[in-house]
């Protein structure tokens, strides 16, 4: 069954558009990502060694300390923070950190994102809509050049 439109609930508004970075494990922002460079780091983890940056970030739920929050605000400061984050179930330290870096998040998304949506798949964020939506091949052809074309006039 193919499934490219999903329904969950509003935690912070806004809209996003990029490709996913999904993980059936909850991430940690303290010790597991470096906000400096957006390259995930802890050990084990099946995103060791990818980066966030720019990514809608997909995941089950957020782990750790209150000081993620901070981490989340201070990777979008730093250009490499994830552009919306979807979880299963919305934590406070991720709502938190979401909400002062103005992250547009969802949560509760039916059918579970995380069983449709793969690495590198272009979706679509509308936090104030409560939607996420995969792509098609034509939209994101289309930004995937958009974002060559910008990265090569940097």
């Amino acid at each position: 069954m193919k499934v490219d439109h999903f329904k969950g609930r509003k935690i912070v508004g806004g809209k996003a558009r990029g490709q996913a970075l999904v993980s059936p494990e909850p991430i940690c922002f303290l010790g597991g990502v470096d906000v400096k460079t957006g390259w995930v780091t802890e050990v084990g983890h099946c995103l060791e060694g990818k980066n966030i940056a720019g990514k809608v970030l997909v995941f089950p739920i957020g782990k750790g300390s209150t000081g993620g929050s901070y981490l989340i605000f201070e990777s979008v400061e730093n250009g490499v923070g994830p552009c919306a984050i979807v979880n299963r179930t919305v934590e406070q330290v991720t709502a938190i950190g979401c909400i002062i870096a103005e992250i547009p998040m969802l949560d509760q998304v039916e059918p579970d994102p995380i069983d449709f949506i793969h690495d590198g798949d272009w979706v679509e964020v509308d936090a104030d809509a409560g939607t996420l939506r995969i792509l098609s091949n034509d939209e994101a052809r289309e930004l995937s050049e958009s974002a060559l074309h910008g990265a090569a006039a940097r």
